[in-house]
């Protein structure tokens, strides 16, 4: 008989761990549950509660009904009625990693040793927990999670959503049935609603000058939602159901609870039944047989999770044959037969230390958050983030030295959401933008009417953005010259005392000389604060040459820059547009005016309705050509491409000779399994087709891999064609006629020809005002 510690044998500095951990955790339970307000991110609160767990499972004397690893969710909040769940709410147990996963697939086997079983894999939706109660097929109860037992009477506000039923349909409905769920905010909707608080609060401020100065009160200004999970909670909580009603709430059910009057063999089946009664189910679901195949669907929504059109933060792994859910049981607060995989954390806490202000390759002033130290986020270390403009600033409610919200999904810079305003202590500060360039001294300004960023004028001479041009021209969106990176980018451009830099703009990149390139040092940094180090003997800022050894020989990068430069000198039309930085000139745009006009003269040639007229091209990036090209010093940087051997013409190529998809109108959406999102544009433009973002009437196909997301829905709402993988192979090499024959549909007739339109006479005013 093994012997039970008591609680005196429990060592003095664990108990005290243990009494500072459930305080803190329980703090942050009742933030994020009943408050909507939490002060940490989900990881944190994650390895808080791991630690907590550890101890207790160290000492289990320390174990007592009150401590937050016992408890589900959080208590009723106060102004909603309470109601008791006829079936318990159970939380998942976590798995941050394989090894927790084999852990918890291994006990399951154990269990049910010599009898076949399923996995269940679904998308952990980031939203509120809710339990729909129906009796009779009608909706009269919902309430929130809660304790797992205990929730809340949320029924008034759950009625507004639109896709929940009130009645149930179809046949064979039960007396009685709970049905579990999340009720979500899509992420489009989050950026929206946000958006319109920050404009309310824009509002109240400027009444509330107005309010000040006659000595009444001013107006409370609105706080925005951290994150899409605390934007449904609080929605659902709105004492008023119409402010409800006017936010574009969804639920994904995921579960039954008590039921009376049908029985269930599996929980996919379930979700057919669901789906029939008129409910919200996911689309993602997936049954397989093994851990293998868990894993490549874990892996597949990890690297599509942003495709969503909710925040997932996992992926929920259940044992599919209820019967067997049923013999493996549960634990006080989780289900033995399901578990949740956790994918790295999107979101954490950290401190802002400073904003500080860039200048980009087009002059925009982009403000940029310093964090006090680098913390690790999606996977990676990050010590910056985003802040657009001043105005986000501004909006966001961001102070210096507050602790703010960072998001990094995926790929993406790192952004700051918000501020933390619970932890403020009176000592934060508001950031001013500077009114000058910090490299040339320019006044900052917007550089057309109703524009918001502010921009260095300075393009020709200011560092920063001759710089930012050089490194984005050697980018893979550009000209893609190994060895011209930023590092390089810099080196090329900064002075050397007492000569001028050998690349004073874009027009000097292809007549680089090994001459030029040995003399030129840089910098030598400190990597923790960015600063340059100084030499022990000169006190000076220290430097070493960047393309020279220390006997003054050619490094392989000077070589390396030179036989990749000679090789850009030949790249398609479209990659030397962009290269140029006109501003609003991207890839898409760059290639659009290639495909149409394939010659680089014959661009900047065209009138400006020449030019909007080039599918995805439009009025203003014409106008914004045009205005480039009416600089000198442009026109003199291709003179020296052109000398230097640049070609910029180009032939069209064979397969767009007759453009077979020309004024259809094609939407691509979800992962194709032979081509990656942009190649299947680029394979549809190629070919004639225009490519839209939006689904609508207009919409000639709409071409859905897996994971398509809500444009799948839309187009299914108004009856589009829709092609999976093959249709679309079909639409590229037969066209149109033949993807429509795939799927089963009649041919489109030709329109009736319209009789030619009498010539109109326009005035000089009204062309200049088109």
């Amino acid at each position: 008989m093994v012997a039970v510690e008591s609680w005196d044998e429990v060592p003095a500095q664990a108990r005290r761990r243990h009494a500072e951990l459930a305080a803190e955790v329980e703090e942050h339970r009742v933030r994020y549950y009943e408050q909507d307000a939490p002060i940490v991110s989900d990881a944190e609160f994650d390895t808080l509660m791991r630690e907590l767990e550890a101890l207790e499972a160290e000492h289990p004397v320390l174990v007592t009904p009150d401590s937050p690893t016992q408890k589900v969710g959080g208590a009723a909040a106060e102004g909603f009625a309470k109601v008791e769940h006829r079936e318990r709410l159970l939380s998942l147990d976590n798995a941050m990693d394989d090894e927790e996963l084999a852990e918890w697939a291994e006990r399951v086997a154990r269990e049910l040793d010599g009898i076949d079983y399923h996995y269940l894999c679904e998308l952990k939706v980031d939203g509120l927990a809710v339990n729909l109660t129906y009796e009779h097929g009608r909706l009269v109860l919902a309430a929130t999670r809660g304790t797992g037992r205990v929730g809340e009477d949320i029924t008034a506000n759950v009625r507004t959503i639109k896709e929940i039923p009130h009645q149930l349909r179809g046949e064979n409905i039960p007396a009685l049935v709970e049905i579990r769920g999340e009720v979500y905010l899509p992420t489009e909707a989050f950026a929206e609603l946000n958006a319109s608080l920050a404009a309310e609060n824009d509002r109240r401020r400027a009444e509330n000058e107005e309010r000040a100065s006659q000595g009444r009160r001013p107006h409370a200004l609105l706080r925005l939602f951290a994150n899409p999970r605390n934007a449904a909670a609080g929605s659902l909580r709105m004492k008023d159901p119409q402010v409800t009603a006017s936010r574009p709430l969804h639920m994904v059910v995921h579960g039954i609870g008590a039921r009376e009057g049908f029985d269930i063999d599996c929980q996919s089946h379930a979700y057919r039944l669901l789906h029939d009664w008129g409910l919200p189910t996911a689309r993602h679901n997936r049954v397989v047989g093994t851990l293998d195949e868990v894993r490549a669907f874990i892996r597949q929504f990890g690297e599509q999770r942003h495709s969503v059109e909710h925040e997932i933060d996992g992926v929920v792994v259940k044992v599919d044959e209820i019967a067997l859910q049923g013999r493996l049981g549960a634990t006080s607060k989780s289900p033995r037969w399901a578990i949740a995989w956790k994918y790295p954390p999107e979101e954490v806490t950290a401190r802002l230390a400073r904003i500080q202000v860039g200048i980009g390759r087009t002059g925009r002033a982009t403000p940029y958050a310093v964090l006090a130290e680098p913390v690790k986020v999606a996977g990676s270390m990050v010590q910056y983030a985003t802040l657009h403009n001043q105005e986000v600033v501004k909006a966001k409610g961001v102070l210096l030295g507050d602790t703010v919200v960072l998001r990094k999904a995926g790929d993406v810079i790192p952004e700051i959401l918000g501020p933390v305003e619970d932890l403020r202590d009176g000592t934060e500060r508001a950031f001013v933008m500077p009114s000058h360039c910090h490299e040339c001294g320019a006044q900052l300004r917007p550089m057309s009417e109703g524009d918001i960023d502010l921009r260095c004028p300075n393009a020709q001479f200011c560092p920063a953005q001759v710089r930012e041009r050089i490194a984005y021209l050697g980018g893979r969106e550009s000209l893609d010259i190994d060895g011209l990176g930023y590092v390089a980018a810099t080196a090329l451009t900064q002075p050397l005392e007492p000569k001028e830099p050998p690349v004073k703009n874009e027009g000097d990149i292809f007549g680089l000389t090994l001459d030029q390139l040995l003399p030129i040092k840089v910098l030598v940094r400190d990597q923790k604060t960015g600063m340059p180090k100084l030499d022990d003997a000169t006190g000076q800022e220290k430097q070493v040459t960047f393309f020279a050894n220390l006997k003054g020989e050619p490094k392989k990068a000077a070589g390396l820059l030179l036989t990749n430069l000679a090789g850009a000198r030949e790249r398609p039309l479209w990659r030397y547009l962009n290269g140029l930085s006109i501003r609003h000139v991207g890839p898409v745009a760059a290639q659009a005016l290639a495909r149409e006009f394939r010659d680089l003269d014959a661009i900047f040639a065209a009138s400006e309705e020449q030019l909007a007229a080039t599918e995805g091209v439009g009025p203003i990036i014409a106008r914004s050509i045009l205005e480039w090209f009416e600089e000198d010093w442009h026109r003199e940087v291709l003179r020296k491409w052109r000398e230097a051997g640049v070609r910029f013409t180009e032939e069209a190529p064979a397969e767009e000779a007759d453009r077979p998809l020309e004024g259809l109108t094609v939407v691509v959406t979800g992962t194709l399994a032979g081509h990656t999102r942009d190649g299947a544009k680029e394979a549809l433009v190629s070919r004639g087709a225009k490519v839209t973002g939006s689904v609508s009437k207009k919409t000639d196909f709409v071409v859905a891999g897996d994971n398509p997301g809500s444009k799948y829905d839309k187009a299914v709402q108004l009856n589009l064609p829709l092609l999976d993988d093959e249709g679309f192979t079909v639409l590229l090499e037969a066209g149109p006629a033949a993807a429509r024959a795939h799927l089963g549909l009649p041919a489109l007739e030709e329109p009736a020809a319209e009789p030619a339109a009498e010539p109109q006479q326009v005035t000089p005013a009204e062309a200049d005002q088109g």
